[in-house]
């Protein structure tokens, strides 16, 4: 039986992972809030006994994690909670792969049943409101996919914040970019159908009236069926796509 190994001594490591590591406990164990000032850079790199230069690597590195905000004459701060880091994840992932967009909508499964459900419980007057503006936004669109697309977008990003769980919430935020590819992907495939606006604004009432009449269940299941829906275009819209390549 072989003797294991030492565990790894930070001078072993980077410098740059070891103020990483050291701020990302700072920032996380010792009850600091968003806004706060960080130590500065100076008091950072005597307590580590490494450069400034080093210190501020470290906080690029954070500020790239969405966990530090940085301005000009200011110490580095602990950054509010951001879709940020997410945005730039799932807009990367979408880019690099065709198959993106269908995984995507698997995502969203997963995420927007239960939020749809939650919100059915949790939405306020306000978010309800809001809602049924996205919904009269969609239906005075017209043929403008790009209006309508952008209510569309509007529509589930209110759910998600209307569900109170701020997860839901960044999640969805953080995939708007590629969630707007989906829907120009999705409405040319239920179009390509002969089907019309209106079929699919019928189907975000029905979300609607499930979430304002406050049933979490038909709520999670208007939005299944709203997606299932959404899977068959974007599948569709694949098939015309490859269609015109050949």
């Amino acid at each position: 039986m072989g003797i294991p190994e030492p565990a790894q001594e930070p001078s072993q490591r980077t410098a740059t992972a070891v103020v990483v590591d050291h701020l990302e406990r700072v920032i996380l164990e010792s009850g600091l809030e968003p806004g706060d000032d960080l130590p500065s850079e100076a008091d950072i790199a005597a307590e580590l006994g490494l450069s400034r230069l080093t210190v501020r690597e470290a906080i690029r590195t954070l500020v790239a994690r969405g966990l530090v905000d940085v301005r000009q004459g200011r110490r580095a701060t602990v950054a509010h909670a951001s879709a940020e880091p997410l945005r730039a994840f799932f807009s990367a992932a979408v880019r690099r792969d065709p198959r993106g967009l269908l995984e995507l909508l698997e995502v969203r499964f997963a995420i927007e049943v239960s939020a749809s459900s939650l919100a059915a419980r949790h939405a306020t007057r306000a978010d309800r409101e809001s809602l049924a503006n996205a919904l009269a936004a969609m239906r005075e669109a017209g043929a403008d996919a790009d209006a309508f697309n952008a209510a569309d977008v509007h529509f589930h990003a209110v759910i998600a914040s209307a569900s109170g769980n701020r997860m839901f919430d960044l999640l969805v935020e953080g995939m708007e970019e590629p969630l707007h590819a989906s829907r120009v992907a999705s409405l040319s495939g239920f179009l390509a159908e002969g089907r019309v606006l209106d079929d699919l604004v019928a189907q975000h009432e029905e979300i609607y009236a499930a979430i304002n009449a406050r049933t979490p269940r038909a709520a999670g299941e208007a939005m299944r069926r709203h997606l299932t829906q959404t899977r068959h275009d974007l599948r569709n819209a694949s098939v015309l796509a490859t269609t015109k390549v050949t």
